[in-house]
Formats: C-alpha cells, sequence, structure tokens
C-alpha cells in the first residue's frame, strides 16, 4: 500500500492511481495545490502494485544521451509558437502521420493544465508552449495503454517523472512507443496558478495564454494573457508568477530531489531549451529559439534521422553547463516555508513580496554551474 510519509517521496504522476485494479487510490490535492495519492483502506487489497510502479521508490540508474545536438524547425511560423526550437512538432506530426497518438499537456476550458490526447495535426498545437504548472495526468495512462495494445503508434510526453511514471505503469517495453520527456526546472502549483490568473480576469473572459511569448525574444520571454479587448503583458523575470517559480517558492517538494533526472526517465528523447547555444553553436542562434536535444535510445536516434530539420551535433558535457537542470534538481530555497505561511493568510499578493535576484547574484550562480 502507497503511503506518503513525507511529500517529498511523491512526484504526482499518478501511476498509484492509476495501477489500482480496485480503484481504492484517488489524488487529492493539499494546501499547496498538489495532488497526493489517497488509499481506501477498507477497498485495498494490498497487493503491492502502487508501491512497485512508483518511480520514486524504484528509481532506475543514470544514463547519458547517446548523442546531442542543437536544432531548429524549418517552420518559422511554428517555431514562433514553440517553447523552444520546434521539436516537439515534428515529431508529433510524424507519429500522427503513421496513424499514431500524441500526449501531451494543454489548458482545459478554465485553464487549468491537464494531460490529454490528439491523433489529428490541428490538435498539436494545443500541445505547444510551456505551461509553467504541474499537469493533471487523470486516466491519460491507462488511454495510452489502450492505443499500444491496437498497435498504434504512441508518442507520449511529460516532465521527466510523468514518463518514469508512465514506463513504471506499463511494466513492460512497447516497440510502438516513443516517449519523449522535457528538461524541466520543476513544477510549480496548480493552486498558485489558478489563483494568479484569476487575478489577471475572470477567467470566463480569458481568450489565449502565452507563458512563453517569444515577441520580446526567446532569452527574454514575455508572459501574455489575452481576455476581452484586452492584452496582459510583462516581461518573465518582471511577472510575479514566474518570480515564484524562478526563485522555486511554489515548486512540488519533490523538485528538490528530483526521481527522474539524469536520465533516469527512461524517456527515448529528451528536449530542452538550448540555454547558452549562443557561446556553443552561435551559427544556431538567433533568438528565437533553438532546441537542445537528445537522443536516449537507438529508437530515439532512428526517429529523429528521419525529421527534415537544421541541427548540429553538440557536446552533452559542453551543452549541460549551461543546462544543469537535466541533471542537477532544484534547490530548496530557505524561505519557501515563509512564503507558504504568507499565502495561506495573504493569497495571490503574497507573490507581490518576492524580489527579484540581483544580477549580480545571478552571474555568480551561473558561474559556479559552469565550473563543475
Amino acid at each position: 500500500m502507497i503511503e506518503i510519509k513525507d511529500k517529498k517521496d511523491c512526484c504526482g504522476c499518478h501511476a498509484c492511481a492509476s495501477i489500482c485494479a480496485k480503484h481504492c487510490i484517488t489524488m487529492q490535492s493539499d494546501e499547496e495545490g498538489f495532488l497526493y495519492p489517497v488509499v481506501d483502506k477498507d477497498a485495498c487489497t494490498d497487493c503491492g502494485l502502487c508501491e512497485k510502479v512508483c518511480p520514486v521508490i524504484n528509481q532506475s540508474e543514470p544514463r547519458k544521451p547517446l548523442k546531442v545536438y542543437a536544432a531548429k524547425n524549418k517552420n518559422e511560423e511554428i517555431r514562433r509558437q514553440s517553447s523552444s526550437g520546434g521539436i516537439f512538432t515534428l515529431l508529433a506530426e510524424k507519429v500522427i502521420a503513421e496513424g499514431g497518438v500524441v500526449f501531451g499537456a494543454r489548458f482545459d476550458e478554465n485553464w487549468n493544465v491537464i494531460h490529454s490526447w490528439t491523433d489529428t495535426i490541428e490538435g498539436i498545437a494545443a500541445f505547444r508552449g510551456s505551461k509553467y504548472v504541474q499537469s493533471t495526468i487523470g486516466d491519460t495512462y491507462r488511454k495510452a495503454r489502450e492505443f499500444l495494445k491496437q498497435g498504434r503508434k504512441v508518442l507520449f510526453s511529460g516532465t521527466p517523472c510523468q514518463i518514469a511514471g508512465l514506463k513504471r505503469y506499463l511494466r513492460k517495453e512497447y516497440d510502438n512507443l516513443l516517449s519523449v520527456d522535457i528538461v524541466c526546472h520543476g513544477v510549480p502549483s496548480p493552486l498558485v496558478w489558478n489563483d494568479y490568473i484569476s487575478s489577471i480576469a475572470p477567467i470566463s473572459d480569458i481568450t489565449n495564454v502565452n507563458l512563453k511569448d517569444k515577441r520580446t525574444g526567446w532569452r527574454e520571454y514575455s508572459v501574455t494573457i489575452e481576455y476581452g479587448n484586452n492584452v496582459f503583458t510583462e516581461v518573465a523575470k518582471a511577472n510575479k508568477y514566474m518570480l515564484s517559480f524562478i526563485r522555486n517558492f511554489t515548486l512540488r517538494p519533490s523538485c528538490f530531489n528530483c526521481p527522474a533526472k539524469e536520465g533516469k526517465s527512461g524517456s527515448d528523447i529528451t528536449l530542452a531549451d538550448y540555454w547558452g547555444v549562443q557561446h556553443l553553436i552561435p551559427s544556431m542562434d538567433d533568438n528565437k529559439g533553438t532546441s537542445f536535444v537528445c537522443h536516449n535510445t537507438e529508437k530515439g536516434i532512428e526517429t529523429v534521422t528521419e525529421i527534415d530539420m537544421d541541427t548540429i551535433q553538440a557536446s552533452y558535457e559542453d551543452s549541460i553547463r549551461y543546462n544543469p537542470c537535466i541533471y542537477l534538481s532544484t534547490k530548496e530555497p530557505e524561505g519557501r516555508g515563509i512564503f507558504w505561511r504568507k499565502y495561506k493568510t495573504m493569497g495571490i499578493s503574497a507573490l507581490n513580496r518576492i524580489k527579484p535576484q540581483q544580477e549580480n547574484v545571478i552571474k555568480r550562480l551561473i558561474k559556479k554551474i559552469l565550473q563543475r
């Protein structure tokens, strides 16, 4: 029986709730807005499957990718709509063209972030772009398994812990599964996100959300929320919601000891922003977004080599100096407890107490990372 004694020991992947044949595990929100499994002990048969599929209890060994690349989608409009270089769209288009199904994170009608699926080219658009909120997996693990058993190709994308949860849930390898994880700084609270967006405009009035609007540049991206005839836009480094994310106050406790970094998720392909590309491969940088693509398996290599895109092979060791989230867990800030105590009394106004990091502090952090 799964039993969460320390919240750092649950990444919220839903694998335990998904595997339970008796449906006696429900995911319930805590005071910070994160979902955790709660077991109906009267209905539980103590079969132990929930513990066997937990990616925190059963962590894989770290691994390095077989090959890494800097890459860009040749379609400029798709790249503009994407978080980095638009490579996810190319992978998704390939799978759908072969009769497959694509799973990813999207906003629902209330601007909550959920996992969902599509088998149309048009449906891919909802999965593009960074969401900066922990998505709710729901029944997508079960649905993916149904498609896999039908023989359809499945691309399942998510955070490393979500991919680790999926792989544990499936309990076997499928040749028709392509798993893609996104390098993750950490997942912010859905509660804070919902409170924040509601403070900008009534949920029913909001027509579009772009948490990585690259019209101000890829490296200086903005948060843009459209509602009615109005547009709220703010550079991310000055936006209170993004500051709470960047400063780690609103991240899930498990993010401070991630069970799925360093390639432990088991994904075929890892995608990330290629931060530092202007220093390492300047020919691939135009400040419109470049992807860092890690081929972790032969399946990943075979899939990507069949796609038409701009690529240059890169050095993994050089690249991760600018992309430490690939292998390092985010550090828990000293003031996290204080922040949440304030949030309980002040609500979304607590974000106003978060101050931007001074530039010299950021430079020192970067220097430390580069020296590792």
